[in-house]
């Protein structure tokens, strides 16, 4: 799997880059992740949303005002000579085919699950699990949403008992760093089980 890390032209000597996605379904936090984890200003492409989209898209998250229509993009560099380059996926089904590009050559995925909304991570997980991609649950907090055992997730969400079960806050830096540890660990954990 660590093949997948490599070295490029534009980054100073011993240096190696990997790909991380950051997926999940609208709303969830993907693009405060990569604000909050990112070293520089992380690349947004969110645009207002409107009522013409109410007719593609079931998006029932009331507070939010924006959403992303192509990616979020953002790098932290890591010990060891590692730079992360985070890339974050739009949240709505009818760009699956766009992730599944964006999953071509990353090295893991990380998978934001809100507790209210567990059915819609699905997706997310299925995309990750066709493309073959490690991958880590990251149960982003929200106030007044319901916390559930380990177990309990686990089970909602079809996780085999391997698989990196994390809680954050996708809004605070020390906080979503422990997303990209737990999923860091897991992909250079030697002879993986996790299927």
């Amino acid at each position: 799997m660590v093949s997948n890390a490599f070295s490029a032209p534009y980054l100073p000597a011993g240096m190696r880059s990997v790909k991380i996605v950051v997926l999940g379904p609208f709303g969830v936090g993907k693009t405060s992740y990569i604000g909050a984890i990112s070293e520089i200003a992380p690349l947004r492409t969110e645009e207002r949303l409107t009522r013409a989209g109410q007719v593609v898209d079931e998006l029932n998250v009331a507070t939010k005002s924006t959403t992303t229509v192509a990616l979020d993009f953002g790098r932290r560099t890591l010990g060891g000579g590692i730079v992360v380059y985070l890339f974050g996926a739009p949240g709505q089904p009818r760009f699956a085919d766009m992730i599944r590009s964006l999953l071509d050559g990353a090295l893991g995925g990380l998978v934001l699950v809100d507790t209210r909304r567990i059915e819609e991570s699905f997706e997310s997980i299925g995309l990750l699990e066709e493309a073959d991609v490690p991958y880590v649950i990251a149960v982003n907090t929200f106030a007044g949403a319901p916390l559930y055992d380990e177990a309990v997730l686990r089970d909602a969400l079809s996780l085999p008992p391997a698989r990196p079960v994390v809680h954050l806050d996708a809004r605070h830096l020390e906080s979503a760093k422990t997303g990209l540890i737990a999923l860091v660990a897991d992909i250079l954990r030697p002879m993986r089980s996790v299927t």
